[in-house]
């Protein structure tokens, strides 16, 4: 379906904490752990000088609470992508947004887009927006899938239009902790050794591969047949929730890394993701299973092994 391109796992740099390193220990943590890519929730100068003579490929956030502006204001989208987007390989027009903000992302998204033209970017820059899972329904088996989400179905003719891919989180750990009873443990940590799910041609072992797969399968209802996914956030948790271990955690995400070459039964070709994060982020609200999705605690020490690529 899609030209091969080398599988990439990158990690999220969340900062809503008050003890993490410097931004240059930051860049040298990730370069010294072989981590090839980099999502920034927004622009952050400091981050950006310490990317510079890397060859870690950075996705920078435009905040949803900007959206409006940039919807709006086409000068004042092409001033944040001229100042933003110099170093970057991904801008992701919002993160998981909802209500009527939804509605900022395509003209958002189309106004970065053109000025990332004018500037003759096309070719090195992407533009999309990360979508959560719910914004897809009936997605059992992965085939059945659609977008139940209204605004998606501009935004996939948008993404089909220019070749852009459509960024997209994906979590199996949610999935399974709020259907224990019907996901089994193993199928969502990649350790299944038989197949959980059938659908029609296509076996799944894991459930990481069923959720792709059925964004894969709602993009060309919409008419995005050749639309790639580019999994913008995936993780697990090591403490905090329903079997939230160090174990786990590790297991899910040497898997993922370890299985990112193969993609998924409906498109075998490639995988791109970003686990989700970099650190244990203290100051994050929400449940506490939010302050322990860290690949390393803030004094930079691993909370557990991992080899990257």
């Amino acid at each position: 379906m899609f030209a091969g391109v080398a599988s990439i796992t990158g990690v999220c740099y969340g900062m809503i904490g008050d003890n993490l390193p410097s931004k240059s220990d930051v860049v040298g943590l990730y370069q010294s752990n072989g981590i090839l890519a980099i999502r920034l929730y927004k622009p952050d100068g400091d981050t950006f000088n310490a990317l510079k003579g890397t060859d870690i490929d950075v996705m920078v956030g435009v905040p949803n609470e900007e959206l409006a502006l940039y919807a709006n204001d086409a000068s004042a989208a092409a001033s944040w992508t001229l100042t933003s987007a110099k170093i970057n390989r991904y801008i992701a027009v919002g993160n998981e947004v909802s209500g009527d903000d939804a509605y900022n992302i395509l003209p958002a998204m189309s106004k970065i887009w053109d000025a990332i033209c004018s500037a003759g970017h096309e070719d090195r820059i992407m533009v999309s927006t990360a979508v959560r899972f719910d914004v897809l329904t009936n997605t059992y088996p992965p085939s059945n899938s659609i977008f139940s989400a209204s605004f998606m179905y501009p935004i996939v003719h948008f993404l089909n239009t220019t070749g852009n891919p459509l960024l997209a989180n994906i979590y199996p750990y949610f999935a399974y902790a709020e259907n224990q009873g019907s996901i089994p443990l193993d199928y969502a940590l990649f350790t299944a050794n038989r197949s959980v799910v059938s659908d029609g041609k296509y076996q799944y072992q894991n459930l990481f591969s069923a959720m792709v797969d059925s964004m894969y399968s709602a993009l060309e209802k919409a008419g995005g047949s050749n639309v790639p996914v580019v999994v913008s956030e995936t993780g697990w948790p090591s403490d905090g929730g329903v079997d939230t271990t160090v174990q786990n955690a590790q297991t899910y995400n040497q898997n993922l890394i370890n299985k990112l070459g193969n993609g998924t039964p409906k498109v075998p070709t490639y995988m791109e993701a970003y686990i989700f994060a970099m650190f244990n982020e203290d100051q994050k609200t929400g449940d506490e299973i939010e302050r322990h999705f860290g690949l390393f605690y803030p004094d930079q020490s691993l909370v557990y092994s991992i080899k990257f690529n």
